[in-house]
């Protein structure tokens, strides 16, 4: 039997910091469940990028952990003007 993959909110973090520069981002554990986690990812880099081609530019950063230690993920992704402009509230 193998062992069971956990990840925490911090490793999250830095993988998508990691892969995509200048962005703010925060990850939530929730249910205390070590595999369910909430993302916000604010990022320059998302301008003129669909909201799909966000999104998956969050999933590639976090590679391997989506197969394994990661069930289930809500994604919250917007541009800094969209941030400014109090839409994250629109999104959630």
């Amino acid at each position: 039997m193998s062992a069971v993959e956990v990840i925490e909110p911090g490793e999250v973090e830095r993988r998508i910091r990691e892969a995509i520069p200048d962005c703010e981002v925060s990850a939530v554990n929730l249910h205390d469940s070590a595999d369910h986690f909430e993302v916000t990812v604010v990022a320059e880099a998302f301008n003129g990028c669909s909201i799909v081609e966000q999104h998956r530019m969050v999933y590639a950063a976090l590679g391997d952990a989506m197969r394994a230690a990661i069930h289930a993920l809500v994604v919250k992704t917007l541009t800094p003007e969209q941030y400014r402009r109090g839409l994250l509230s629109e999104i959630e």
